[in-house]
């Protein structure tokens, strides 16, 4: 197993309380696969690749769970040991390549550093190297547009830039938030046909994290659902199409629009809002958006269980609730 993530729980102390942004989540990433994390805004998602990566600002702070990468306990890793996997074992492509990129320098600089940085190379060969990875990713003329500052290049261009460094020492686990974010279809669908033939290439393991599901049927092998901070369901990716278990994850299906439906109605939109972290009700986090929801689940939170290979959070699939409905 490449990546094991155990009860991790990552916390901000604000000044009106706690926010349990990640509670007591646990998977896997095995090398080569890739894994998506889905979920709403706030769900959790980001919280959670940034604690793998180590970049949890004050005031928040991981204080339970372990992060196992190839069996080691990155949480026990100091800030020197951490900097020297970050960029070279596990790479992270950025929610926003513009303002991840340092405007005021050329790209080829911000490609170069990060080379210098791990593989030890000297300049001209940091240099030989980052035009051939902007060459890998697709961007043409590479040597002239390495020249040039990020503000030059489109959305799409700057994507490719972002993942050409995070790629360019050539990392296990590449942990990618939101890549097609703020992109248009065409783009999308180059940066994701990207990603999955650097994955077959490199043999690496990806960690996507998007709230766009038809990214995910396009891309991953296993998907995880997020809410309020835990796993709500988890499973292949196509059991987890062909079979929504959690009301969760149906409400973010039936949201998406479809070419076959004949409907002329509005789109379905999942009731109410993403409760208050600060002001979480006392049972399951989303009794109240629920369509399924029971008295029990206003009282008591529910546990992950597992049915035939598939995760779900939810009191639809406790026995003690199916012998009360017969």
């Amino acid at each position: 197993m490449l990546l094991e993530v155990n009860h991790l729980q990552t916390e901000f102390q604000l000044k009106h309380g706690t926010v349990k942004a990640v509670n007591d989540i646990s998977f896997s990433i095995e090398k080569g696969e890739i894994l998506a994390i889905v979920g709403e805004s706030g769900s959790g998602k980001s919280v959670t690749s940034l604690s793998v990566m180590g970049l949890v600002q004050n005031p928040g702070k991981v204080v339970g769970g372990e992060i196992l990468f190839k069996g080691e306990d990155l949480l026990k890793k100091s800030k020197a040991e951490m900097q020297a996997i970050r960029g070279d074992q596990i790479s992270m492509i950025f929610q926003e390549p513009m303002t991840s990129l340092n405007p005021v320098y050329r790209i080829k600089d911000q490609i170069m550093e990060s080379i210098m940085t791990h593989m030890k190379l000297s300049k001209k060969e940091a240099w030989e190297r980052a035009v051939h990875m902007l060459e890998v990713v697709g961007i043409p003329s590479p040597r002239e547009r390495a020249m040039d500052y990020p503000h030059q290049m489109s959305g799409g261009m700057r994507q490719r830039v972002m993942i050409a460094m995070a790629l360019s020492c050539r990392p296990e686990l590449l942990i990618a938030d939101e890549p097609t974010t703020a992109l248009d279809v065409t783009i999308q669908a180059q940066i994701l046909d990207l990603l999955y033939h650097m994955r077959e290439k490199f043999n690496m393991a990806v960690l996507l994290i998007t709230h766009d599901l038809g990214v995910v049927s396009e891309a991953a092998d296993r998907v995880i659902v997020m809410y309020c901070g835990q796993i709500v369901e988890e499973a292949d990716v196509r059991s987890l199409f062909a079979n929504p278990m959690h009301p969760y994850t149906l409400g973010l299906l039936k949201s998406i629009p479809r070419l076959e439906d004949e409907s002329d109605g509005p789109l379905y939109m999942i009731k109410g809002m993403v409760p208050n972290p600060l002001k979480m009700p006392a049972g399951c986090p989303f009794s109240d958006r629920c369509d399924r929801c029971m008295e029990r689940c206003r009282r008591e939170a529910p546990a992950l269980k597992e049915i035939d290979g598939h995760k779900v959070r939810c009191f639809l699939y406790d026995s003690e609730t199916e012998e009360a409905q017969v």
